[in-house]
């Protein structure tokens, strides 16, 4: 049942993608359709009593249903329609991997009582960080704009590119995004370091996934810092968002997938 839920989500997600940005409020209402048909194909999916089933295409659905969310509500008080070609398209891809690539089921009987919160703690790291570098995205593409002699009528991209708010406040935005999912990344790293001395009886695992995690917890705190001491901005703050957002990504989905779709090996 789920799975129809999970393509149903996508072929509504894509539909919102393509329909002209004057219908705002059919964007609006859609979107939020299928946001709560993937978060109920999602759940039912991922919890087992007992057990959760992870794995990359488990976590990189959670990682755009919560993505969708933040963009859903940032449109609404900001003009960020170009956002929705970027997100939507990616959640509608996105949502169908769970149904494609199931992952495996972990037990919790073993595990310390706040693991399950230790893993929602994460992914809303991994969205927020993911939100952020689609609006690096979006930046780096406004920024080129404003360098690009005008020629005609523009196209239906550039039109929406156009509408967004001056730089200015889109790297306010930006840098807020980033101090949210630094925060979060924090407590995530914090709290796996607690439950590897629970499960492994040490403090940290110096695997694939905890030292790409740390490079890309220390990317977005020097990127904070520097915004915080030197005023790093512009092209600085877009490529160290991009390159932790890159690092985070193969600390969990990228070795995932390789582990899970390429050698074919379940969770460790």
């Amino acid at each position: 049942m789920q799975n129809s839920l999970f393509f149903l989500a996508a072929l509504i997600y894509l539909v919102c993608a393509v329909l002209p940005a004057r219908q705002r409020t059919a964007i609006a209402a859609g979107t939020l359709l299928a946001w709560l048909v993937h978060g109920g194909a999602l759940w039912t999916d991922m919890v087992v009593p007992g057990s959760l089933r992870l794995g990359f295409a488990v976590i990189l659905s959670a990682t755009l249903w919560i993505s969708v969310a933040a963009y859903w509500l940032e449109n609404r008080n900001f003009s960020l329609d170009s956002l929705r070609v970027l997100v939507l398209p990616s959640a509608a891809v996105a949502v169908v991997l769970p149904a494609l690539f199931p992952g495996s089921l972990v037990a919790l009987q073993d595990k310390p009582v706040l693991y399950g919160w230790h893993i929602a703690i994460a992914i809303m790291a991994y969205s927020s960080l993911t939100i952020a570098a689609f609006h690096a995205v979006l930046m780096a593409v406004q920024e080129a704009s404003l360098h690009t002699r005008p020629g005609g009528r523009p196209g239906w991209f550039a039109a929406m590119i156009e509408r967004l708010p001056a730089l200015l406040t889109m790297e306010r935005l930006l840098f807020r995004m980033i101090g949210f999912g630094f925060a979060l990344l924090t407590l995530t790293v914090l709290s796996g370091i607690v439950f590897s001395e629970e499960l492994f009886g040490q403090a940290m695992r110096w695997d694939h996934k905890t030292i790409f995690t740390l490079l890309s917890w220390l990317l977005f705190g020097s990127l904070l810092a520097g915004r915080h001491w030197r005023g790093w901005r512009g092209k600085t703050a877009l490529s160290f968002t991009l390159s932790g957002f890159a690092t985070l990504l193969l600390a969990y989905v990228g070795s995932r997938f390789v582990l899970e779709v390429v050698l074919h090996r379940g969770l460790a």
